[in-house]
């Protein structure tokens, strides 16, 4: 993709993902329920709703981005995607678990360290072939967006160990890498940047 095309396109991407005024009146009420705030480095809404007060130190282990930081064992959040919002491109370190609660089935692009790719959905119809829970291993690209004509999904997620802004790395940054060894999947990942 030519360089001013992706500007573009991350530009529209991010204007749409800061409209939260032009959302269903559903959607408004779920936000408003459950407190959940724009999650502006990825795209859709949150909360944190629980942290472990377990806490260990990461020296000695695999190198993360988020370095030798102590991490709370694990994590948890609300998240809401819409169309116009949702999880863009990115990689952890750490596992999460994606919990289907309510809402459209969602699409996720896994992008595997040994250059595989996969797109699975997130739901609950098993005749579909949607899976109510996803496991997603650290080191995996992700990115997660509504299957055509969906209006939103409510999930959960859970990260272990827990998560910190500074293990997240977003894959425009990474974007000719990625490209270079997902080539068979381009076409694909360029939804989800």
């Amino acid at each position: 993709m030519p360089l001013k095309k992706y500007l573009r396109l991350i530009k529209k991407l991010r204007a749409g993902s800061s409209r939260g005024k032009s959302l269903n009146p559903d959607v408004q009420e779920i936000i408003r329920r459950l407190n959940l705030k724009p999650l502006e480095i990825e795209g859709g809404y949150f909360r944190e709703t629980y942290r472990s007060k377990h806490v260990f130190e990461n020296k000695g282990k695999k190198q993360t981005q988020a370095g030798n930081l102590a991490r709370s064992a694990c994590t948890q959040i609300y998240y809401l995607i819409t169309p116009s919002s949702f999880s863009h491109l990115h990689v952890l370190s750490a596992d999460e678990i994606f919990h289907f609660y309510m809402g459209d089935a969602v699409e996720m692009l896994l992008l595997y360290p040994d250059g595989s790719c996969v797109v699975k959905t997130l739901g609950t119809d098993f005749k579909k072939g949607q899976e109510p829970q996803i496991i997603v291993g650290g080191g995996t690209w992700q990115g997660a967006i509504l299957k055509k004509g969906g209006r939103f999904a409510l999930l959960g997620t859970t990260v272990c160990p827990g998560f910190e802004y500074s293990d997240y790395r977003p894959a425009k940054d990474f974007y000719a890498g990625i490209a270079s060894k997902f080539g068979a999947c381009i076409e694909i990942i360029e939804k989800y940047i």
